[in-house]
């Protein structure tokens, strides 16, 4: 079976995050579930998945590095690779991906995916090879999430035959699959001009999502059609998989998800 290199997307977005202002830290990247830094928890994930090979970190800026002075460590020993982070997930991607062309398959997932486990990765990555796509997201389904969290709110993608949600996982199989990170990245650049962005997604689509009249299946074809590039999902099992930290709750809910997630691991080894 193939292996993965990971990209990890750690830049910030915003220099007004109240996270990182909370925690006194100088990047999101290093924000503290359980006494260890995020970044480092999805590293030690990523390190213990069967089908993975190497790590990239997109992020945060080189002058941070030392302050996280494991990361540095492992950047400087040539254990995990730093690429400079552009002005945007998307961009970032879109970068990477053509400079590691030779490189694929690549996975990618963000810094803040502090419940990423290696079960969660080597289950993404073996049901994502199988598809036969460029490109294959990981989802939820936001019954699973709810059930399991229901104090957690979620954006969640809502669909004829279902509601469901990102789970920041996203394999990219094939040469051809930089076209996708392409699309991403025009979308994102017209965030801010939305009958620009409705225009790339196509009127249509973008009609049939609000109303809820595509299916899953309808929705992964129309988006096929019109990235040119071939798309399909895997559905996880585990909940867990759908909670990236983006606010405080959601930094609370993680941290309580560590804590008794790691006693439970203390106690069964008594």
């Amino acid at each position: 079976m193939k292996k993965f290199n990971v990209i990890v997307l750690a830049g910030d977005r915003s220099t007004n995050d109240s996270m990182v202002q909370s925690a006194g830290i100088p990047c999101k990247a290093f924000l503290p579930v359980n006494g260890r830094a995020m970044i480092l928890r999805v590293l030690d994930a990523l390190e213990s998945a069967r089908n993975v090979s190497s790590c990239i970190v997109c992020g945060p800026e080189k002058a941070l590095l030392p302050l996280e002075p494991e990361l540095d460590h492992l950047i400087k020993s040539g254990k995990v690779r730093w690429i400079e982070n552009k002005a945007t997930p998307s961009a970032s991607v879109y970068h990477v991906l053509n400079l590691f062309r030779d490189e694929l398959p690549m996975l990618v997932t963000t810094a803040d995916h502090a419940l990423l486990t290696p079960e969660i990765t080597d289950y993404f990555c073996h049901e994502a090879l199988q598809l036969g796509c460029d490109v294959v997201a990981g989802l939820v389904k936001h019954s699973l999430v709810v059930d399991r969290f229901p104090e957690t709110s979620r954006t969640v993608i809502k669909l004829r035959d279902g509601n469901f949600c990102s789970c920041n996982l996203f394999a990219f199989l094939t040469p051809h699959a930089c076209e996708a990170a392409s699309f991403w990245r025009a979308c994102e650049e017209k965030r801010k001009k939305p009958w620009q962005q409705i225009k790339v997604m196509g009127w249509i689509n973008v009609l049939l999502y609000i109303t809820r009249l595509m299916s899953l299946h309808q929705a992964l074809q129309r988006l096929s059609s019109v990235m040119d590039v071939q798309t399909d999902v895997v559905l996880l099992p585990f909940p867990e998989a759908a909670i990236d930290v983006d606010k405080i709750s959601d930094w609370r809910l993680v941290e309580k998800i560590i804590v008794d997630r790691e006693d439970n691991k203390d106690m069964s080894v008594l």
